[in-house]
């Protein structure tokens, strides 16, 4: 179906197409009523653009991620990453007019209980975020409702498109920030994904000054070293020992007794293993990359090494506002990252392109009339 029938569909209906997935490889574009403000300090955004993740991907070859599945006749709409510009405002609405252009945040807490309270509101039981089953549909439409708070105002300097890649920026101030990227500090990055990426560029912004990115693709470190000023970059070799490849690694970049942090955005096992011998003794490591539930893990060494070792689960409090903070300042460039825009009605072809590996980051264009 092409774009054109698309819209001629959602303008004779509620005019709030969307794309819903029923199951794995099963998209279709339905019209749904035009979210209402319910809250007085809701605002709707008529979306923009919206970016391919890889749990979208996930979404559709699988249906499910972890615990989470689709259900049998409540199919999703997917799409968390995403820019827009405002609609329509609540009553109590202070901080954005109709017309705004906002990065999105795309989940909000209940904000009453402990971990909200505690500032950890991205551990909140209670979590509404886009695309996740059952009822939380995602951005992948034409008219989406945040909170005002969860809605960040994008400067003149930052594009639509930019603002989309806030939201994996997020992620990965949220891991610098777990573990505490300092000024003349060594970082090693596992993966050269979109959030590989965007880990090393952002410990080069926090001052470290040594980052090196880890993939087994010389396209992706090529780009690498092209996207991560005066990053090192490293190909482990598959045919040796997770303790061989980190002591290759330590030589070649000149880690001395080893790395300070290790930033994994990749999940794949052997990066874990690596990662853990890579480290100097009483190093901090962040897991951010989602692979194998379980996995054979180093914890001797870890141990050993008295390592701090932290989970990452998205983005809390002040992550947004830091990393669109650094892209308006010129301290961190995401543009670099989009490779590839496609019309709203071409969903599939933008998930393909991602399953596929072509480029780095794929937007989907919002609906234009």
């Amino acid at each position: 179906m092409s774009e054109k029938v698309l819209l001629a569909h959602a303008t004779a209906f509620n005019q709030n197409l969307s794309c819903f997935l029923y199951g794995p490889g099963e998209a279709k574009y339905e019209d749904r009523a035009v979210p209402e403000i319910s809250d007085p300090y809701d605002v709707i955004i008529r979306i923009n653009y919206v970016g391919v993740c890889g749990s979208d991907v996930h979404w559709w070859l699988h249906g499910s991620i972890g615990a989470h599945s689709i259900l049998p006749g409540r199919p999703l709409v997917l799409g968390h990453e995403a820019s827009g510009t405002i609609h329509t405002i609540g009553p109590s609405v202070s901080t954005l007019s109709p017309g705004d252009r906002v990065a999105l945040e795309p989940g909000f807490p209940c904000r009453r209980c402990a971990r909200c309270k505690e500032g950890r509101y991205n551990l909140c039981k209670e979590m509404t975020f886009a695309a996740c089953p059952p009822d939380a549909h995602g951005t992948l439409c034409k008219y989406f409702k945040l909170p005002e708070d969860y809605c960040f105002k994008l400067p003149e300097s930052v594009s639509l498109e930019e603002g989309v890649l806030v939201e994996p920026a997020s992620v990965a101030v949220h891991m610098a920030r777990l573990v505490d990227v300092r000024v003349g500090q060594s970082v090693v990055v596992f993966g050269s994904g979109t959030v590989g990426l965007l880990c090393g560029a952002v410990a080069r912004a926090f001052g470290a000054s040594k980052v090196v990115l880890v993939d087994i693709l010389e396209r992706k470190l090529e780009f690498a070293r092209k996207f991560v000023g005066g990053c090192g970059t490293f190909m482990p070799d598959s045919k040796v020992s997770a303790e061989e490849n980190a002591a290759r690694l330590i030589q070649e970049h000149g880690l001395d007794d080893g790395a300070d942090v290790v930033m994994e955005a990749s999940g794949a096992e052997p990066s874990v293993q690596t990662g853990i011998h890579v480290l100097r003794v009483g190093g901090s490591y962040v897991q951010g990359g989602l692979g194998k539930n379980i996995i054979n893990f180093p914890i001797v060494a870890m141990s050993e090494k008295e390592l701090t070792m932290k989970g990452c689960f998205r983005y809390s409090s002040g992550d947004f506002k830091l990393a669109l903070g650094l892209i308006s300042e010129g301290k961190l460039s995401v543009k670099e990252l989009i490779t590839k825009k496609v019309e709203f009605g071409k969903a599939v072809e933008a998930w393909e392109t991602t399953r596929k590996g072509e480029g780095i980051k794929t937007l989907i264009r919002g609906i234009r009339d």
